[in-house]
């Protein structure tokens, strides 16, 4: 847990439904935290910290940790500060203010549902940092945060509340980490490995995959993208579906088939992450928006132009997928 040396001054918060999450930190300070929401009595509660140092109310958060993504960051600290297991939903803003040593803050926030099992569950006794937690309708939390920044995180979560798309889970695209270069390999392109670097990049994001519940791990049939994701599968004790309806050989040839493998994991509901190649995924998140009634537009191009090792984050109504895209998040590799 890290708190802030002060609070937040002169803050803001950008809550647009497309975000680019910057996992290549520069000289401002990064962190990540959630807006933690359950259903009690069939009203929504929102979970608010008393800091103990600091004599103020805000939502659980803290600072990366060295070789953390800030998806696993936001797990992270919010189980540290209320003792709550969670994985993330859809992102629901970005603060930035000024701290005394004049660094800039930037924090992310993402909304994330407690199960009754995960309160049960926690441990959390006051201590040093943590004063104590409570959970409080939406307007009773407008008037207890210490922090307009924070009521600007709040008010971007009511939106989805009020929108009927409170409950989402994800479709995660993911390219396929650093490969062996297609002019010196030898084999067919499909049997193409992942470099050290791209080794690295495998390992790097589970964390981060991790922290967004993934259940489904679908894979192109080629050889890179099988061991971006094995790490993965490993960690969560799940198969790889390897298919080559969303491999670049089969789009090479004009025989893949995205719309398929798209409609399958729409229609399931369970979070999953579709490992593919820089080719194939405008055409898997076209399909994405095309299974959920979503009108098309840049954003599309923006969230399917990844490097090696980045992936993007589909938000989708659990409830209602044919309601179309909730939000997008990219996230950058870090290695």
């Amino acid at each position: 847990m890290s708190p802030s040396a002060t609070g937040p001054k002169a803050a803001t918060a950008d809550t647009t439904g497309i975000t680019v999450v910057a996992d290549r930190p520069d000289r401002a300070v990064y962190a990540a935290g959630g807006l933690v929401w359950r259903i009690v009595d069939d009203k929504v509660r929102i979970l608010l910290i008393h800091r103990t140092k600091y004599r103020d109310v805000t939502l659980p958060k803290g600072k990366v940790d060295p070789g953390e993504m800030l998806a696993e960051t936001a797990v992270r600290e919010i189980f540290e500060e209320t003792g709550i297991r969670v994985v993330l939903g859809v992102p629901v803003g970005v603060s930035r203010y000024t701290m005394a040593n004049r660094k800039q803050k930037v924090v992310h926030y993402w909304a994330t549902e407690a199960t009754d099992d995960a309160v049960r569950d926690s441990q959390f006794v006051p201590n040093r940092e943590i004063a104590a937690i409570e959970w409080v309708s939406l307007k009773k939390a407008r008037t207890r945060l210490s922090y307009p920044v924070d009521v600007e995180i709040l008010d971007a979560f009511d939106k989805l509340v009020q929108d009927g798309a409170l409950r989402t889970f994800p479709l995660i695209v993911l390219r396929h980490a650093k490969a062996v270069s297609r002019g010196v390999w030898r084999g067919s392109d499909a049997s193409r490995p992942l470099t050290p670097r791209g080794h690295a990049q495998s390992k790097a994001i589970v964390g981060p995959l991790r922290a967004f519940g993934v259940q489904k791990i679908v894979s192109s049939d080629a050889v890179r993208c099988v061991q971006t994701v094995t790490p993965l599968a490993e960690a969560i004790g799940r198969k790889i579906a390897r298919t080559d309806l969303i491999s670049q050989d089969a789009w090479e040839e004009g025989l893949s088939d995205p719309r398929t493998v798209i409609g399958k994991r729409v229609r399931s509901g369970k979070p999953a992450v579709l490992c593919s190649h820089g080719p194939v995924l405008p055409d898997i998140l076209r399909e994405i928006a095309l299974a959920t009634g979503t009108m098309h537009g840049s954003y599309l191009g923006s969230a399917s132009a990844l490097d090696v090792g980045a992936f993007s984050v589909v938000h989708l109504s659990a409830t209602n997928p044919g309601s179309g895209i909730i939000s997008i998040e990219t996230h950058l590799p870090k290695i």
